[in-house]
């Protein structure tokens, strides 16, 4: 049984980070909301090739935003900002939603229940009091639901026409698995950069993107005056969240550090401007290369992982047991344990799986070692701490972490995970531009006021 926990893959879903549940609004805060104009009802705010987006629809999703923000206890924006930022989220969700109806995409009952149980499991409760916290928290259920299925269909899209298509070649491993350890890594350089950032992702319309440019371009020009003062520039204009420090981006390793940055400073001098603006995924930087020194990023000698010491009590269901039984006996075994008992005598007295004669102990996982349910919540516990009953293919598990260590993996492992950074980096860019791509081919009429 341990061997296959360790080695089955399953399909993980949805990561139940995409749906949050958020406290409701003040009275107040929503008052403040309709005072300002909030209250299009039905009226047509945007026309999206043959479909529209009503003023209801837009106020819904501001006030779910506000709510967040305030949750965050950040800033809201003020309203008629707030409005055209979200209504052009929404553009890019309806043009997404159009795709993927013409792609064919479905996403059925089953699979969303699943998501929705495991969404569930992930805040340590039972469905049907997640719907009822759910509830309480203002939010019908059936537009929860309507929420998880939408998110489901853009998943499945964005694989189709994006993550599905990406490739890694052997030769992109071995180039990174060289630069983080090659035969010259000791000689590496951190950069100590300063930045300012002017927002613009690629998938903003291209009016907006051209603004963006403008305002970054007026200020490199300051940037490069003589006798500039860069960390103001940064303060009274960059849209970053280090804009209150100057923009100082402290000592990075250049594997951390976006590539165009990265060549853009490699000529540089300390106390130089690039002369160039740099284009990322988000908008347009304006970088100062302050300071090299050797690199102090163990990274950089050895590409490390971190594997998870971990016993678990699995308890199957079905073999003359309910899943209300199942869960509820590691309910009550967590209880003892957290009281003082001791769990590898739990694992040796009532544990299903085969290293119930090890006291549950699974020895050191490595990441992808374990069915993603497990690794999930094995990853979220502090070293000590026991879990809530998890649910598997398997059954039920409880899982307590006895430690964690650094450890360089496997020549296997390490390009395993090269190539998933590569990966990510390639889909992130092609996402981005994909969607760009898929807006500029939409008819896309707005009809709320432009906000400067």
């Amino acid at each position: 049984m341990k061997k296959t926990l360790r080695f089955a893959a399953v399909a993980s879903g949805l990561v139940a980070s995409l749906i949050t549940v958020a406290p409701a609004a003040s009275a107040q805060a929503l008052r403040a909301l309709r005072a300002q104009g909030a209250s299009l009802a039905d009226e047509v705010v945007a026309v999206v090739n043959n479909d529209v987006i009503t003023g209801r629809e837009l106020d819904q999703r501001v006030g779910l935003i506000a709510r967040r923000l305030q949750q965050q206890k950040a800033p809201v924006p003020p309203i008629d900002q707030l409005r055209a930022q979200v209504l052009n989220q929404m553009v890019l969700e309806r043009i997404q939603i159009q795709r993927a109806k013409d792609d064919g995409i479905v996403v059925d009952n089953a699979t969303v229940q699943a998501t929705l149980g495991r969404l569930a499991q992930a805040n340590g409760m039972p469905l049907d009091q997640y719907k009822a916290r759910i509830e309480a928290q203002g939010v019908p259920w059936d537009v929860f639901v309507r929420d998880a299925r939408t998110e489901l269909m853009l998943s499945k899209l964005r694989e189709k026409e994006v993550d599905g298509k990406i490739t890694v070649s052997d030769a992109e491993v071995a180039s990174y698995i060289a630069s983080q350890r090659g035969p010259n890594a000791g000689s590496q350089q951190d950069l100590r950069l300063e930045h300012i950032f002017v927002k613009a992702p690629t998938s903003a319309p291209q009016a907006d993107i051209d603004v963006a440019q403008k305002k970054a371009e007026g200020l490199l020009q300051q940037a490069l005056a003589s006798g500039a003062d860069f960390e103001r520039l940064a303060k009274n204009n960059s849209e970053a969240d280090d804009a209150k420090k100057g923009g100082d981006l402290g000592f990075k390793s250049p594997s951390s550090l976006p590539s165009d940055v990265v060549d853009a400073v490699s000529k540089l001098r300390p106390g130089q401007v690039n002369p160039t603006l740099v284009r990322v995924p988000d908008g347009f930087e304006i970088v100062r290369l302050v300071d090299r020194r050797a690199s102090q990023s163990v990274s950089a000698a050895s590409p490390k992982i971190v594997q998870t010491h971990v016993r678990h009590i699995l308890l199957r269901v079905g073999e003359g047991k309910s899943e209300s039984q199942a869960r509820q006996q590691l309910i009550d075994i967590r209880r003892q344990v957290e009281a003082g008992g001791d769990f590898e005598k739990f694992a040796r007295t009532y544990s299903q799986d085969g290293s119930a004669s090890q006291g549950g102990d699974l020895g050191w996982i490595s990441p992808g070692e374990t069915v993603p349910e497990f690794e999930r919540a094995m990853n979220s516990l502090q070293d000590g701490q026991v879990s809530n009953p998890v649910r598997t293919e398997y059954g039920y598990h409880l899982i307590q972490v006895l430690g964690r260590r650094d450890a360089e993996g496997s020549v296997q492992q390490q390009m395993d995970i090269a190539r998933q950074a590569i990966g990510q980096r390639k889909a992130e860019q092609a996402y981005s531009d994909w969607l760009r791509e898929l807006r500029d081919s939409s008819y896309v009429q707005i009809k709320l006021p432009v906000v400067q």
